[in-house]
Order: C-alpha cells, then sequence, then structure tokens
C-alpha cells in the first residue's frame, strides 16, 4: 500500500483547545518527539499571531530534524491588496519554514458575509497567495476551509477554489470539514470528485463535533487522500480534531498503509502520554 503523509497540527491547531497551552519549550520538546517518530509534517503555528509563534520558528531551525518538515501557517493575502505588502504573508515568508500552508475560504457564504468581497476577488486572494509563496522557494499546501459546506451549498464554486490553489502551485490540496459536520459518505463523495478534477494530492482535515473525526479521515483516504491532518490525542478547539494516534494506527493495522517510520507504530502510545504531560505547562 502506499504511503500517507500525515501532518501533526497538535502545537498549533491543538494549542487552540480548552484548557491547553504549551509553552515554547513544550514545543520545541514535542518537535523532536513528532520527527523522531516519523511524522512527515509538524505545523508549528501562526508566525504573526503571538511572540511565541515566532520565536518558535527561530529556534526549530537550530533542531537537527531527520523525518519531519516544518511547516508556518497562515492565510491569504487580504481583500484588496497585494501579496508583497500583505503583513501575513511576509511574516509566513520571514519564518523560513521548508512549507507553507494557506488557508482560503471556500465556502461563498464565507467570502460574501465573512470576507465581505466578491467570489472573483476570493479567488485572486488564493491564486495570489499560493503563487507568491511558491516563488520564493516554498512548498505551499493549500488548506480549504469550510470545502464540505461550501460543496453542498456551491459545488462549482467550491472546486473553483480548489483548481485555483492548484494551477497557483499548491501541491497538496486539503479539504476541511471545519465545522465537523460531515458524515462519512459526503466526505467519501466528495473526495472521489476532487480525486477526479484536480492533479495536486489531495489531504484531509477533520474536526470532530459529530465524534466522526477518524472515521472521516479514513473515508478521505480510501477515496484517495494521500495527506491526513490531526493533531494527537485529538486536542483542539471545540470537540477536537482527528485523533492521529487513532488514525495512524488504523491505517497501519486496518488497511495496511505506510505511515511514520519503520518501527514507530509500537511507540505511539508512549507519544500520546508525552503529549499528554505537556498540555497544561504554563508558559
Amino acid at each position: 500500500m502506499p504511503r500517507i503523509q500525515i501532518y501533526d497540527t497538535t502545537l498549533r491547531d491543538g494549542s487552540q483547545g480548552e484548557g491547553v497551552n504549551f509553552s515554547l519549550q513544550d514545543k520545541l520538546l514535542l518537535t523532536r518527539r513528532l520527527d523522531d517518530l516519523g511524522v512527515d509534517y509538524i505545523e508549528g503555528g501562526y508566525p504573526l499571531s503571538n511572540p511565541k509563534d515566532a520565536d518558535y520558528f527561530r529556534e526549530v531551525s537550530h533542531l537537527p530534524l531527520a523525518n519531519a518538515k516544518i511547516v508556518a501557517f497562515g492565510m491569504t493575502r487580504r481583500k484588496n491588496s497585494s501579496p508583497e505588502n500583505d503583513p501575513c504573508l511576509k511574516a509566513l515568508l520571514a519564518a523560513e519554514a521548508p512549507v507553507i500552508t494557506i488557508v482560503g475560504k471556500t465556502w461563498d457564504m464565507q467570502v460574501t458575509d465573512v470576507l465581505q468581497t466578491s467570489l472573483t476577488e476570493n479567488l485572486a486572494m488564493i491564486r495570489d497567495s499560493v503563487a507568491h509563496c511558491r516563488a520564493a522557494g516554498r512548498d505551499v499546501f493549500y488548506d480549504a476551509e469550510h470545502f464540505f459546506d461550501g460543496y453542498r451549498a456551491n459545488p462549482e464554486y467550491a472546486m473553483a477554489t480548489l483548481k485555483t490553489a492548484a494551477q497557483a502551485g499548491a501541491t497538496v490540496v486539503i479539504l476541511c470539514d471545519t465545522n465537523g459536520g460531515s458524515m462519512p459518505e459526503q466526505i467519501a463523495a466528495a473526495m472521489e470528485h476532487v480525486r477526479r478534477e484536480l492533479p495536486c494530492d489531495i489531504g484531509i482535515h477533520c474536526h470532530n463535533d459529530c465524534d466522526l473525526a477518524t472515521a472521516n479521515s479514513l473515508a478521505a483516504v480510501l477515496k484517495g487522500a494521500t495527506q491526513v491532518q490531526g493533531t494527537f490525542n485529538g486536542i483542539g478547539e471545540r470537540c477536537g480534531n482527528a485523533d492521529l494516534v487513532s488514525v495512524i494506527a488504523n491505517l497501519a493495522l486496518k488497511y495496511s498503509y505506510e505511515v511514520l517510520r519503520p518501527g514507530a507504530l509500537q511507540r505511539l502510545t508512549e507519544t500520546s502520554r508525552y503529549v499528554r504531560t505537556r498540555e497544561h505547562e504554563l508558559p
């Protein structure tokens, strides 16, 4: 079976969970543990959001990582502005992480009501942001926020956002069940359609509001997703994220996919417990 990339967002999405408080030292220690386990990508945070995340990217560059690539997370450029002058994109590039994940709006309602801009301008925001980071020599992943809600409401536009990101140079497009309200059959059907239409790799990012994040992640992989995003122990905002401990074990043991590095599966429980000990440290 092919290898499934494991993208860990414990340090960013996981840190938004109630009562979770990683210090800078915690984040660096967890990075070493996740790298040693064989996690493919470690999302360190949003460098513009707070000084701790900015410090993390400075410090992590000195760690001798053997397996993982560090990822900086941020948003598309602001509406009606240039990528060259956008503070978020400047911070992402200044972090000097080899991979940048750009999150953008996929649901037409979010574009008009939240961003308060046109559907055309949103596509330009996606295209400009991905292309700008690619031109700077970074590998770029595109997180399609609220994809499954947007796909149900306006599938043509939702697909247009994905195609725009892929055409601009995104090497992985990630379908996000941001509200955590999708059922496995909905995930599978949408993933099958996207897989037919896009030439790049497809990822999945599920929240757990219906207690289906693990099931939905597995359903996406069975329909062609090659990257799974989640957090250790499923921590995160509201009801949390897909639990990578469960996802990894099921992919390896039930479906025989290649994950992590050889021999690392036996250390999942140990790593899960280690993450739990760091969640509530004071900064």
